[in-house]
């Protein structure tokens, strides 16, 4: 498995796929590598100029590839239903939920969520839902969440979802990520028990070489802080192209099983795809079940068709 690359991609043709963030690092590359392998793929990206520029970049980069950018902003759930409304195809393969925000100052989305949760975790989880029959039309669909090994930091509080009694950013983060590690694996539970041919899977890029880490320090003006946060880049990390290998592992190889998480497979640091660690408490079935209740209450999204 850890020496699985994206050679080891089989032919997509005929396959329809949705990756969110994929205007840039690991998203792009996913996008990327699953057009050059004959998917159908949609960039879900909230920067029309950015998402336009890379669909045009992946049609430069892989010719004949079919890319094209469709407009998501997931801190806006009226985004994501203009999105899924939008949604022609009839059937979805693929839905990479790769998106995200890190350590960013305290902020609201334009529903008022804490904006790591309501865009890391609540906006994935409407976006999921509101395709869910889309996924359902496709035999063998998998949904891919990105988490990150920064999950181990901190678990959800049910007690202040949208840290209002508190803000502590990397926390924060953390609790957003241990979400999606929850989500994927109720979805799992709830798509086993409907007995749907849907596979969800979870994955991390490690320490990946994206602008996620400096995006913080920008948005408050900390010119150090950015620095140094893309020194360490350049330094520790691995390429985006790398990182977007675990992604691209969970969305493609066969044999994945639901609820699997998978990530580098040296230290959860760096390397090809591989069995990663993740906390027992995204393993544990009763908080599983009461973040989706509180993700259904303030969403409004309910996954109808599925069994509890």
């Amino acid at each position: 498995m850890s020496g699985w690359n994206t050679h080891d991609i089989p032919d997509l043709g005929g396959r329809t796929a949705v990756v969110t963030g994929a205007n840039s690092g690991l998203g792009y590359v996913t996008a990327r590598e699953l057009a050059r392998a004959g998917a159908r793929v949609v960039l879900a990206c909230r920067s029309e100029e950015r998402g336009r520029e890379a669909a045009g970049r992946i049609g430069r980069e892989v010719p004949g590839a079919d890319a094209e950018y469709i407009p998501l902003d997931l801190g806006n759930l009226d985004s994501a239903r203009e999105f899924a409304d939008w949604f022609p195809y009839g059937r979805l393969d693929l839905l990479v939920n790769n998106a995200g925000v890190m350590a960013l100052p305290y902020g609201r989305t334009s529903d008022g969520f804490e904006t790591q949760f309501g865009v890391n975790h609540l906006g994935h989880f409407a976006l999921t839902g509101l395709l869910l029959p889309a996924l359902l039309a496709a035999p063998g669909a998998r949904v891919v969440s990105v988490s990150s090994m920064m999950h181990a930091l901190a678990d959800v509080d049910f007690g202040d979802l949208n840290s209002e009694r508190r803000y502590r950013r990397w926390v924060a983060y953390a609790r957003s990520k241990t979400a999606n590690l929850l989500f994927t694996h109720e979805l799992a539970r709830r798509l086993a028990a409907t007995g749907a041919d849907v596979v969800a899977a979870a994955a991390h890029p490690g320490y990946a070489s994206t602008d996620l880490m400096a995006a913080g320090p920008r948005a408050e003006g900390r010119k150090v802080a950015e620095r140094a946060m893309e020194l360490s880049n350049r330094v520790f990390a691995q390429s985006a192209e790398s990182g977007a290998l675990p992604s691209l592992y969970a969305a493609t190889a066969p044999g994945v099983r639901p609820d699997s998480f998978t990530g580098p497979s040296l230290a959860m640091w760096r390397g090809g795809p591989a069995p990663s660690w993740r906390a027992a408490r995204t393993l544990d079935d009763t908080k599983g079940q009461r973040l989706w209740a509180a993700s259904e209450e303030l969403t409004g999204v309910v996954y109808d068709g599925l069994k509890r």
